[in-house]
């Protein structure tokens, strides 16, 4: 950890749970003296300076990135080609740029076609530390505390900007691995995306029933669990499964497989293969969780 980082300016673009958290634990870290924080409505901004996430709010990302010396794009993927060509004009040539998108290959591939000259400086990152709140109120401190942010330079990325972007993330208390970004696409495809998507699925089916309302009355924290993240944002995970597509299907045709097997199980009163399926499950979750 780089402990002699310091940042004059930030700029924040998207203060809400991801960019929030971070600007408030650069504070804490005593790693940045000023904080400018850009977002979508007043309301959450006025959030943000009362929290202290932030020292100064910005409606025009253009103004807020002037001078900065770090800049954090925490929008959804979405919206990343625009902001990146809005801002382009009025970076600084010193300015490290970075991000905590969920996908990383069309994140990188916008930042090649509208950063232009700054492309040497941009960093992309994802930090695996949310909740299923949003917004600046959902923002805290210690967000990132032991936590993993994965960062996926391209060959041109500049040194200097990969030292200052690993250095601002750990500050805020992560451990920072790299790798590349196809692979890092591939990975959360299956183990982010695909629960995300299934969560929703799973909610949205019951939901549709009939007896929805007194299905729900009687779920308890099995169902509660399962479904926790269909709280996120669905800008958000709209955006993601776009920005992943291919990737993502092929992941849902992987777990429909599993599926047609369970039912085909369950429909032949097949209790051994049940309880192979179910065992096998159990043995590789248990391994996940001990770190084997």
């Amino acid at each position: 950890m780089d402990a002699k980082l310091k940042i004059e300016k930030l700029a924040v673009i998207g203060v809400g749970l991801i960019g929030g958290s971070f600007g408030l634990a650069l504070k804490r870290a005593k790693a940045v003296r000023k904080v400018v924080g850009v977002g979508r409505s007043r309301k959450n901004l006025a959030i943000a300076l009362k929290m202290g996430l932030i020292d100064e709010a910005c409606g025009d990302p253009a103004r807020a990135v002037a001078d900065a010396d770090l800049v954090l794009l925490a929008i959804p993927v979405g919206g990343i080609a625009e902001l990146m060509a809005r801002i382009a004009p009025h970076l600084s040539a010193h300015a490290v740029i970075t991000d905590g998108g969920s996908t990383k290959q069309d994140v990188v591939a916008h930042a090649r076609r509208f950063l232009g000259v700054h492309f040497s400086r941009f960093v992309p990152a994802h930090p695996i530390a949310g909740t299923e709140k949003s917004g600046a109120a959902a923002a805290f401190v210690d967000l990132y505390r032991d936590r993993t942010v994965i960062i996926t330079p391209e060959p041109e990325t500049a040194v200097r900007a990969v030292r200052v972007a690993r250095a601002a993330w750990q500050r805020c208390g992560a451990r920072v691995v790299q790798m590349r970004a196809p692979d890092h696409d591939a990975i959360f495809a299956a183990v982010s995306h695909l629960p995300h998507v299934l969560a929703f699925t799973l909610v949205n089916a019951l939901t549709r029933r009939p007896d929805a309302r007194k299905l729900f009355s009687f779920a308890g924290s099995g169902l509660r669990d399962t479904v926790r993240i269909a709280g996120s944002s669905p800008e958000m995970w709209r955006d993601v499964c776009i920005a992943n597509r291919e990737l993502l299907l092929s992941a849902l045709d992987g777990f429909v497989g599993e599926l047609d097997g369970v039912r085909a199980a369950i429909e032949a009163s097949d209790g051994a293969a049940l309880q192979r399926m179910f065992e096998r499950a159990r043995a590789a979750r248990s391994r996940w969780l001990v770190g084997e």
